[in-house]
Order: structure tokens, then C-alpha cells, then sequence
């Protein structure tokens, strides 16, 4: 049995759930999200709580429980707190700069890296060397966040790269004479 599928998700105050066919859609003050439901999955809506059980006893079924459950859970949590994943740039004149919907970053290249921010994020630069992304939806802000990485990712040897806050890199020695 699924120990984080048996716990109900809570529905705060400002926040409204809606089954229509098989979408659950929830709104709340920073904006509405939808979700597809599973056919695998029972997702029953009362006390102010949406409840995901197995619709069956197979293993498929208990197998998605779980993670539906989760999947709700972040649909709740993005309408009412939204979600935020900070970027560190370190390296000799590796730099971002937020204009409006594009992030521009100076990462060594020959050439500036310019990259359209998706609807419904928000990037904002506080300093040279930091970038926050923000949303309400989970997966779109954590699939930016790794789009950004992915320019430059931490190398081992000088730690020059972009890195979320608080990633540890793991650090190599260089070679000896």
C-alpha cells in the first residue's frame, strides 16, 4: 500500500477543485491549473480534501497511486504558494541578464545565449551571477531551470558552471607534475 497515497490533499481557503470529466482543475488566488486524471485512479472530492485511491487491484493501478496523489498535491500547492528554483552562475564572466520575457546569459561563448522565458514563468535577475525562476507549475519552472543548466553545467575541476542553490560539485584535484 502507498503510505504518501493514503494521505488526503488538504484544500486550503481560496482554493476551489473541479472534476469535469477527466480533468481535475483547481484555482486559487495565483491562477488555475488542470490535470488529466488517470483512468487507473478514483479521485473523489468531499470535506474539503481530494482522495486518490486505486480504482482496481492490479498492480498497474497501484503503481500510479502514489504518484497521482503527488501530482494533485503539487496542483494545490502551486494555485496557492507557486514554486521557485534559484540558479548560481560562477565563472570568469558568466553573467544573466532577465529583459523582459528572454534571459540573456554570457557563458564563454562566443556568443550571447538568449532564451524566450515560457508562458506562465517568472525570471527575474537580482544580481549578475544569480537567476529565480518561478511559476505556478512545478514541472514547467524545474524543466526551465535544467533548460538553463544545461548551458553549462558545474565542471569538477574549478566549479565554473551553473548550479542550483545548494547542489554540492563534487571537486577533483588537477594534475600533478
Amino acid at each position: 500500500m502507498s503510505r504518501i497515497g493514503k494521505k488526503p490533499v488538504a484544500i486550503p481557503n481560496g482554493v476551489e477543485a473541479k472534476i469535469e470529466g477527466d480533468k481535475l482543475a483547481v484555482k486559487g488566488p495565483k491562477g488555475t491549473l488542470s490535470m488529466g486524471m488517470s483512468d487507473l485512479i478514483d479521485y473523489k472530492l468531499e470535506d474539503g480534501e481530494i482522495s486518490v485511491k486505486p480504482a482496481n487491484d492490479t498492480r498497474a493501478a497501484r503503481d500510479h497511486w502514489g504518484m497521482q496523489r503527488t501530482l494533485v498535491a503539487n496542483l494545490v500547492e502551486g494555485v496557492t504558494e507557486g514554486f521557485t528554483k534559484t540558479l548560481e552562475i560562477s565563472g570568469v564572466g558568466y553573467r544573466a541578464q532577465a529583459q523582459g520575457n528572454k534571459l540573456k546569459l554570457q557563458l564563454g561563448y562566443s556568443h550571447d545565449v538568449d532564451l524566450d522565458v515560457p508562458e506562465g514563468l517568472d525570471v527575474k535577475t537580482p544580481d549578475q551571477t544569480t537567476v529565480i525562476i518561478s511559476g505556478i507549475d512545478k514541472q514547467a519552472v524545474g524543466q526551465f531551470a535544467a533548460n538553463v543548466r544545461s548551458w553549462r553545467k558545474p565542471e569538477p575541476y574549478k566549479g565554473k558552471g551553473i548550479k542550483y542553490q545548494g547542489e554540492y560539485v563534487f571537486r577533483k584535484e588537477g594534475k600533478k607534475k
